[in-house]
């Protein structure tokens, strides 16, 4: 579609953005139907995966536990087993994770329909950098899932499926149950990868400065440490391990605020 440098009504902006949206609802549908006939490898291996003792990261730590002279951190087993209580569980677990798996790969093809949308509001300068936001925004969104999935959905399973009240109580975990924790370990991540992207909008738009980042930086440090402990079990180890990078995250969004305050301050004295 040919861009246009004039103002759009409202309803030529709603428009547009349905057409966006549509474009977006078909390439996570087309995706989504690939995804669902990869049933075997998407459930057995990645889904799964994190419940096997053998898992790379229950590895990796058993190898560091082994550096420091103890087995502490190694595991046998993950004593839980999931299951399916209604008729449709299996079915319904099958078409949320295709959904969810069209919505991960098809991230990048998102983002382009969305900075589609928004670059009329951008100087033109600006607009060139598109291939550059949709390439590092894709790749901090999937360095997010990659570590909510090897790093958050294994601390959370290890602590979660191996918890017991009782020796009277068997852990028989539903499957919507596992699903739901492996989603939202691995979108949630992605989601909170994001933050330089997002403070790089919010300060381009005027909503924030760095000199406000930086006077709620330790708001954010609590904030950080709620959030780490909502989204990880409940041992300080694993609440350490998530805040570390989320942190370095805010402070990297605070350098790129600086950047983006100080070249918009440079744009206004150049119009005036």
């Amino acid at each position: 579609m040919k861009e246009s440098t004039k103002e759009m009504s409202f309803l030529g902006h709603l428009d547009e953005l349905r057409r966006r949206l549509f474009k977006i609802a078909l390439a996570v549908f087309i995706v989504a139907v690939v995804a669902f006939f990869f049933k075997n490898f998407i459930f057995d291996v990645i889904i799964f995966g994190p419940k096997d003792p053998n898992f790379v990261t229950y590895r990796f730590f058993c190898e560091v536990s082994r550096y420091f002279g103890t087995e502490g951190l190694c595991i046998d087993e993950i004593p839980f087993v999931v299951q399916s209580r209604t008729m449709s569980g299996q079915f319904n677990a099958h078409m949320w994770t295709s959904i969810i798996a069209g919505i991960i790969i098809a991230f990048p093809f998102i983002l382009w329909q969305l900075w589609l949308f928004i670059s009329p509001a951008l100087y033109e300068t600006e607009k060139k950098y598109a291939a550059s936001f949709v390439f590092i925004s894709s790749f901090l969104f999937f360095i997010g899932v990659l570590f909510g999935y090897y790093i958050i959905t294994p601390l959370s399973i290890n602590f979660l499926g191996a918890y017991r009240v009782s020796d009277q109580v068997l852990s028989n975990i539903d499957i919507d149950s596992y699903m739901s924790l492996l989603k939202t370990s691995v979108l949630v991540s992605g989601v909170i990868f994001e933050l330089p992207i997002i403070i790089y909008f919010l300060t381009k738009f005027g909503v924030v400065t760095p000199a406000f980042l930086r006077t709620y930086r330790k708001h954010a440090l609590v904030g950080v440490l709620i959030l780490a402990a909502i989204i990880t079990p409940p041992d300080i180890v694993s609440q350490i391990i998530v805040a570390i990078p989320i942190l370095i995250l805010y402070e990297i969004s605070i350098l790129i605020s600086v950047v983006v305050y100080k070249n918009k301050q440079k744009k206004e004295l150049t119009n005036e």
